[in-house]
């Protein structure tokens, strides 16, 4: 069965795109963009391939599609920017292929300006086709929730911003087949500044939050119960909720790096204050244990949850990373629990995995929660465990402490 899109990149962007199209009953063709950080379940992996879902032996294939959409990683570079390597990878193997009336679409999260002042070039001198006129060229932001069983793409709007009016139009009618509300940009820099708008309002507010934290903790205030009760004021308030640090594929943009000469002051504060929380935690990790007889050194610390979101086994940018790193440098013996990791390394070390919770949990001098998943019984873990510290509010009051 020929395919009718192509997703080039299939990790944390291009598979639940290639999911979502699959789904929807679009043949699909998946071609990688390197290594590639999304995993599938055999079981997911069956109804995608028995849906029309299939790996692209070459790059032969990208020629016999209607639309292709790349979404390969931008990770931050050396510089503070994007580093649009492997954009620029699947933009020159795209072109060599390229067809006439193809709409092409980027997902990729870039700087303002990205799609028309870095990849229209790229496909345009590789192909020979003009975009606007011979091929449609959009931006689409990736508005992926990994986990959310409540927003799918299905029922979370897109937006579209293309080249041109009919760019626009070919990209939504191409969205319009898997989502139910396709929303139209002016054109592809307003859509690409939606997606540095989303990624970076999520981070301010950790930010926020987060400093909050700090400061009630100094003040005696219980700032869980504080959110709990601001959460209740129907407008004018959004409730985020404070962690041990941010993690994810989406990387926040102050626009340092961009050539643009601007930068975004809060965002760039915001990420200063997010960098900060693993120290924090490890700050009161040695506080707590002081507290009660104990030294960093030589104590017994066990982690729990060391991915960056809960109930998945990705591990970008965790800040179990940086906490389970500082806490060897104080001398302390550290173990790790999560029910999707099977083992974990750091610093190209293997980190011993507890096999028994709740054994764990009694046998450790501190036991610290950086991840709530699903599973964890936290009241019958709140019981057994010497000492715990829980980053995430997510123990019964009382039961623990919370940063």
């Amino acid at each position: 069965m020929p395919a009718d899109l192509a997703v080039i990149g299939l990790g944390p962007y291009g598979l639940p795109l290639a999911q979502a199209a699959v789904a929807a009953g679009i043949a699909t063709l998946g071609y990688p963009t390197g290594p590639e950080p999304g995993s599938l379940s055999p079981a997911e992996l069956r109804r995608m391939l028995s849906g029309g879902f299939r790996h692209a032996t070459g790059p032969a294939g990208l020629g016999r599609v209607r639309t292709a959409v790349i979404c390969a990683p931008t990770p931050r570079a050396a510089d503070g920017g994007l580093d649009l390597s492997q954009v620029e990878t699947a933009a020159r193997t795209l072109a060599a292929h390229l067809r006439p009336h193809t709409t092409v679409i980027l997902e990729s999260p870039v700087r303002p300006g990205t799609t028309e002042d870095f990849l229209r070039p790229l496909l345009e001198e590789g192909s020979g086709l003009r975009a606007g006129r011979d091929f449609h060229l959009a931006y689409s932001p990736s508005r992926v929730d990994p986990g959310n069983r409540d927003f799918t793409p299905a029922n979370t709007p897109k937006v579209i911003g293309g080249l041109t009016p009919a760019c626009t139009e070919s990209a939504a009618a191409f969205y319009g087949r898997l989502t139910d509300k396709v929303v139209r940009a002016r054109g592809p820099r307003e859509a690409e500044t939606v997606q540095l708008l989303e990624s970076n309002y999520r981070h301010v507010n950790i930010a926020l939050v987060n400093e909050m934290a700090v400061l009630c903790h100094d003040l005696g205030v219980d700032l869980w119960d504080v959110i709990r009760c601001a959460e209740t004021k129907p407008f004018g308030f959004q409730a985020f909720r404070p962690g041990p640090g941010v993690g994810g594929h989406t990387v926040p943009q102050d626009l340092a790096g961009s050539g643009s000469g601007r930068t975004l002051r809060m965002v760039e504060l915001a990420q200063q204050v997010n960098s900060q929380m693993p120290r924090y935690v490890i700050q009161r990790a040695a506080t707590l244990l002081n507290e009660h007889g104990k030294s960093a050194r030589g104590a017994r610390v066990l982690l729990l949850g060391v991915t960056y979101k809960p109930d998945l086994a990705d591990q970008q940018a965790t800040p179990a990373q940086e906490i389970a790193v500082r806490l060897m440098e104080l001398g302390a013996a550290v173990s790790y629990h999560d029910p999707h990791v099977p083992s974990w390394s750091v610093l190209d070390r293997p980190v011993p995995r507890a096999d028994s919770l709740y054994e764990a949990a009694a046998d450790a001098d501190l036991t610290i929660l950086l991840q709530q998943h699903r599973t964890y019984d936290l009241q019958g873990l709140s019981v057994k465990a010497q000492l715990l510290l829980d980053t995430r509010g997510a123990t019964p009051t009382g039961a623990a402490h919370r940063i």
